[in-house]
């Protein structure tokens, strides 16, 4: 009998991970994290642990040690397929040996392997990377940390080609986390948010430039750690110059300075007050079972589902009168409404909310590629410049492949992507959104959905920017090669990064211009920036290895034959590069063995696979129930569920579930609840009490806003009805009979609207803010009398005091 003292996994089995450590060091908008997993082996026999783990997409990995009491050993970037047989070979003549790969999928899911762990022998391992922080629509800098790994669907043709990874519900993860954050900038830090609790902001100067915060005790693993970082005067244009790698050989990356600019376009406001009246809109809604989890933690009942069709409720009704549209939604299959984009009227608009309202998590896996393929064989409509929104989880293997798909048809459309809920891919949803010309959202915690889509939607409604270049001006004897691959979108308030390898010898007090030109609604347009050859002093080698990462990253993305096979010059170039610079990619891994320990560890290895956090707050129904009996529901029941059965595809993934089946048609009964603890034997008691009385939640009633919301018409107008009377709060009757004699009653029932949103719901204006508009645009065309004195018996009937110009009028 195995003796279970430490921490254990569901199967009873030994965990040798006991604790997770994290470091961040945040300057201006780059982060540097650097993670330290504590290992120790506390059986009688050696062991070999495997931890499957995701790091954000875009992360550059530079540094992968392992200390061994005072031994430490760092490892070595090599070939993929080279480290792999020299771990296994050290593994078989009883060395130790530590790996670390990134997954082939997927960029942000990586394995690490730590080899031949004596019985009663510890190990920690360091890991490092660094990082850009993304900019959020309020000019705050957001770092995740994925302390989530949801399953990753596979699609039926690619079964067993996916990571097999380990997972238990977010309560029964056996170790501990960690994590502590330095913050310093030129600016002021004015405050740091988490969706996670966090110990009080503690400032280093009086200047407050310098700040620390450290996560709470306890934390659940139940959601990602992430942190918002809001600066005084943020994102000011800026470029870092960082001097080469002294033993590095002049001329390479390393050996020569690298430059990574930092550029926030400013449009002219005359072109960004005005919005686009045309484009073809196509939304792609992920309909798995996974979107049928809850948004968050709270104590509402609101599912990813629900809100994702209250969300295309507010989208819908604020595209623009003339513009085209259709709406996607995809699982194992996919559906549209439409067979091809139509012209947005009334009739249209309320064929496709009825569709939208009865949209169900109810489609299986979730089957990306296919739908984008129709979504691109469809012919663009002319003056109508295609716009794709895609809404999904981000639970795909096939994730490079959904890319490269997009990227081969970037020149037709913007992509704007939304990751949904703990444990969406990074990779995925930024790769969409940079591929596609488009930009990318996180909906993670407590954040409501709408207000980011809206953001959006003004992204996609601002004039395209055409023709950009960038020109550099710099002092004789220096030349310039881009690391990063052309400017192909600009969004006002966006921040744009170039990077730079800058060859050749100048003085501390040279400079260099660099110059963005491009056009926008027809002006030609620029901006420019003066900077200092001079490197930073303290900057390390990052600025170097986010140059490289760029460049990898690239490459991996450059063009793939039928069967998605790299050229074999490209792998080369990647390879070089990442042995040089240090960094990860999809072609190499991290290699360290333990050459000074003479005595050969005897004995069989022990493989432990290490569990990992999965967000699994289903909402379930009785259909999903009887589904998950049948073995069809491909969620997170239970482990390697075949869905061969509903020519879906197989989820390779172990929820915690014991005596599950591995085959088609795995049979859910009460005989396999038994043995269950914790969050599991809740899980699945709240499954029998469904199965008994079908007790489903009611839906929760519609949000007002929404109740006023559904009651637009596509023109922008409302109408005069009991609907809407009992929308504003009041009866017909008293919503009537103050209407001025002189006016018409849509006019009266807009202006009412109108009123209500002002003065009732300003602090979700950024959600109503294009119906709006709309509302106001059908208010001018009617050129209607009295707008003065209907404004002035609105605020008297609704209580409010909006004043005519602030509605626009």
């Amino acid at each position: 009998m195995m003796n279970c003292c430490g921490l254990i996994t569901t199967q009873k089995e030994p965990v040798p991970l006991k604790s997770i450590e994290v470091q961040l060091e945040v300057r201006d908008h780059v982060a540097t994290v650097v993670s330290t997993l504590n290992y120790e082996n506390k059986e009688d026999k050696p062991l070999e642990a495997v931890f499957v783990f995701p790091l954000p997409g875009d992360a550059a990995v530079c540094h992968f040690s392992a200390t061994i009491g005072q031994t430490q050993i760092v490892a070595e970037v090599k070939e993929k397929q080279q480290a792999r047989e020299e771990y296994d070979d050290a593994l078989s003549s009883g060395q130790q040996a530590f790996l670390l790969e990134e997954s082939e999928q997927s960029p942000d899911i990586f394995s690490l392997s730590v080899g031949s762990l004596p019985p009663g022998e510890s190990a920690s391992i360091r890991l490092e990377y660094v990082i850009e922080l993304a900019v959020q629509a309020d000019d705050g800098l957001r770092f995740c940390l994925p302390a989530v790994l949801n399953p990753r669907y596979e699609p039926q043709e690619r079964v067993g080609s996916g990571v097999q990874v380990t997972s238990v519900p977010a309560s029964l993860v056996p170790y501990s986390l960690s994590f502590s954050a330095r913050v310093s900038s030129p600016r002021p830090v004015s405050k740091v948010e988490s969706s996670c609790s966090l110990d009080p902001l503690q400032y280093l100067n009086t200047e407050q430039t310098q700040a620390t915060v450290k996560l709470a005790a306890g934390h659940k693993f139940d959601r990602d750690v992430e942190l918002l970082i809001y600066y005084k005067d943020a994102h000011q244009p800026t470029a870092v110059v960082e001097a080469g790698q002294a033993s590095a050989k002049p001329g390479t990356l390393m050996g020569d300075p690298v430059v990574m600019l930092s550029l926030y376009p400013e449009f002219p406001q005359s072109v960004m007050s005005s919005v686009a009246s045309c484009g073809e809109f196509v939304l792609l809604l992920d309909r798995s079972g996974s979107m049928d989890c809850l948004t968050n933690d709270s104590e509402g009942q609101e599912t990813r589902i629900s809100s994702a069709r209250d969300t295309l409720l507010l989208l819908l009704k604020s595209l623009p009168m003339g513009c085209y549209f259709n709406i996607y939604s995809f699982g194992d299959s996919y559906e549209h409404i439409f067979p091809k984009s139509v012209e947005y009227s009334e009739k249209t608009l309320e064929e496709a909310l009825k569709k939208v309202e009865e949209m169900q998590a109810d489609l299986g896996g979730t089957e990306i590629l296919e739908p984008l393929k129709h979504i691109y064989s469809q012919p663009c409509i002319p003056n109508q410049p295609r716009q794709l929104f895609v809404f999904t989880d981000g639970e795909v293997c096939n994730t490079k492949e959904v890319i490269n798909l997009v990227k081969k048809n970037s020149g037709s459309h913007r992509c704007f992507s939304f990751g949904i809920g703990e444990g969406s891919s990074s990779a995925l949803i930024n790769g969409l959104a940079k591929e596609g010309g488009g930009h990318a959202q996180f909906i993670t915690g407590t954040d409501r959905m709408q207000p980011k889509v809206m953001q959006s939607l003004r992204f996609a409604l601002q004039p395209a920017v055409e023709d950009i270049s960038v020109t550099w001006d710099l002092p004789k004897g220096v030349s310039v090669t881009a690391l990063s691959p052309p400017i192909t979108t600009l969004f006002q308030g966006q921040r744009s990064l170039i990077y730079a390898q800058l060859t050749g010898q100048s003085s501390d007090a040279a400079e260099g211009c660099v110059t963005v030109k491009y056009s926008l609604a027809g002006h030609p347009s620029q901006n420019q920036l003066h900077f200092s050859l001079k490197p930073e002093e303290d900057t390390g080698l990052t600025v170097h290895r986010l140059g490289a990462r760029t460049l990898i990253r690239s490459l991996e993305m450059e063009e793939t034959d039928d069967k998605g096979q790299h050229d074999e010059g490209v792998k080369k170039k990647v390879v070089e590069l990442s042995v040089q610079s240090g960094v990860s990619s999809s072609f190499t891994s991290f290699i360290a063995v333990n050459k000074g320990n003479n005595e050969p560890i005897e004995g069989p290895l022990v493989r432990r696979d290490v569990p990992i956090a999965c967000f699994s707050r289903m909402m379930v129904t009785p259909q999903m129930y009887m589904s998950a009996a049948c073995g069809t529901f491909g969620t997170n029941l239970c482990c390697i569920v075949d869905r061969s059965n509903t020519g879906g595809g197989v989820m390779y993934f172990d929820d915690g579930f014991e005596d599950c089946e591995q085959s088609a048609g795995a049979d859910l009964c009460d005989d396999n609840y038994e043995e269950l603890e914790d969050d599991t034997e809740l899980f699945k008691s709240d499954l029998r009490a469904r199965e008994s009385g079908f007790n489903v939640p009611k839906q929760p009633h519609k949000d007002p806003l929404l109740q006023l919301v559904s009651l637009q018409k596509a023109s922008g107008c409302w109408l005069l009805d009991p609907a809407l009377a009992a929308a504003l709060g009041k009866t017909s009757e008293e919503v009537e009979k103050p209407k001025p004699s002189a006016v018409n009653q849509e006019v009266w029932a807009t202006i009412l609207a109108l009123i209500w949103l002002h003065g009732f719901k300003m602090d979700t204006k950024e959600e109503w803010e294009l119906l709006a508009m709309k509302a106001v645009s059908w208010l001018r065309a009617q050129n209607a009398p009295c707008v003065a004195e209907c404004v002035e018996a609105g605020n008297t009937l609704l209580g409010c005091a909006v004043q005519r110009d602030v509605l626009g009028l």
